[in-house]
């Protein structure tokens, strides 16, 4: 069987007893019949991963118990994704995969061109956010902010934090990665790039560079697993 990896809200360490959520039982006896004496491997985001075996188990919950420690925490690099939601099912996409590349933090924003910002659920996303983690082997689960507005983004934005501007306009330029150390956001535009006004205050910004993504124009989606492939490349945690 493959392994299953379950991310709990709850402390781990040895011989610590956890309690399954009603859904989390329904998951693990119902849809993946697993019974007593079956082992689990357990993530919260803080104490790594844990290899547990299921000591109790029913339809409407169960208790795991924790043996040994299998992977120490792995924070991901301090890097964020800053993107605007495009339609539902690729928005959803966009987080899986940011989760997946090692996004510290994922932040939705609505730009003067954003069109599906009011179908953003934050927790909904942050859900896929968690179900990546899963599914990829990863010890953290980012956070998914709530939709700002860029305004109010770039208003109290930390100029120690470096933004990675992904800019459709510049797709016949040569591509430079970039080589700053320190914390790093990368912005994604939405379907039709960001506004003039948007792209002048992003260029005036000292702590902003631009970056051609080479010379077609990608998706919002593809885009956003593109830059963050580079920069993972360049200045990540690939290097």
């Amino acid at each position: 069987m493959a392994q299953i990896r379950l991310y709990v809200d709850h402390p781990l360490g040895p011989q610590e007893r956890v309690s399954l959520s009603q859904d989390q039982a329904h998951y693990l006896f119902g849809v993946m019949r697993l019974a007593v004496g079956a082992n689990v491997f357990l993530f919260n985001g803080r104490d790594g991963e844990w290899h547990a075996q299921v000591i109790a188990a029913s339809k409407k919950n169960g208790v795991l118990n924790c043996k040994v420690q299998t992977k120490s925490l792995q924070l991901p690099p301090d890097l964020w994704l800053v993107f605007a939601p495009i339609k539902k099912d690729r928005t959803s996409f966009i987080v899986e995969k940011a989760a997946e590349l090692g996004a510290a933090r994922i932040i939705p924003m609505q730009t003067e061109y954003t069109q599906s910002a009011n179908r953003v659920r934050q927790d909904r996303l942050q859900a896929h956010a968690l179900e990546a983690a899963e599914q990829c082997g990863g010890t953290y689960v980012p956070e998914v902010a709530a939709l700002q507005k860029l305004t109010t983004i770039l208003d109290t934005w930390d100029s120690k934090r470096w933004i990675l501007f992904c800019d459709e306009r510049k797709v016949d330029k040569p591509l430079i990665l970039p080589t700053n150390n320190g914390p790093w956001a990368i912005f994604i535009g939405p379907e039709g790039g960001f506004s003039s006004k948007e792209r002048d205050r992003l260029n005036n910004m000292e702590c902003a560079r631009t970056m051609s993504l080479g010379p077609r124009i990608l998706r919002a989606d593809t885009a956003a697993v593109a830059a963050m492939t580079l920069w993972q490349h360049a200045l990540g945690d690939w290097t």
